[in-house]
């Protein structure tokens, strides 16, 4: 996670860390393939209550900002729920929902623009918007995606407050 505070993003503020599965929880083939990540990586790193603690420190009562909400929230949420931490609810903004608005924002401006549902992957978002190409799957390299993601999508609509992108 990293803040975007006043149209800039902060790298010197992100925080990253790996979670120790719980003693009884194997890594899955399927997460070793797309995260490289096997056990001796995550042997050391602090178990999911410590992390989420961190998280929820960091975020206080900002507003969480992702890239495909349906997958991150209820990862998040579902977390909560297995450590008993308190899940506040934050106000989400997600650049998926923001992909959809560019596109019928460009649908009302010039009615022959292409009448179709935008690429919601976040390389193709990005690749759309010319932005550079970032290798995928890294939680700090995806949350800088996602930011610089965000901070086009939020000039292409005008906004200048998060209350405009409501």
């Amino acid at each position: 996670m990293l803040p975007v505070r006043e149209g800039t993003i902060r790298l010197g503020e992100a925080y990253q860390s790996l979670v120790r599965p719980p003693p009884d929880g194997a890594i899955s083939a399927e997460s070793v393939r797309m995260h490289q990540l096997v056990p001796g990586d995550v042997r050391d790193a602090p178990v999911l209550d410590e992390v989420l603690r961190e998280v929820n420190g960091r975020l206080g009562n900002g507003v969480l900002l992702v890239h495909q909400a349906a997958m991150d929230v209820r990862f998040l949420r579902r977390a909560h729920s297995i450590t008993g931490e308190r899940w506040r609810k934050p106000r989400v903004v997600d650049t998926v929902d923001l992909l959809v608005r560019v596109a019928k924002r460009a649908r009302l401006i010039d009615p022959a623009a292409p009448d179709r549902y935008p690429n919601l992957n976040l390389s193709a978002a990005r690749r759309r918007f010319g932005l550079p190409e970032y290798a995928a799957h890294d939680a700090l390299t995806d949350a800088i995606a996602t930011a610089e993601l965000f901070l086009v999508l939020r000039r292409a609509l005008a906004a200048k407050t998060l209350r405009e992108l409501r």
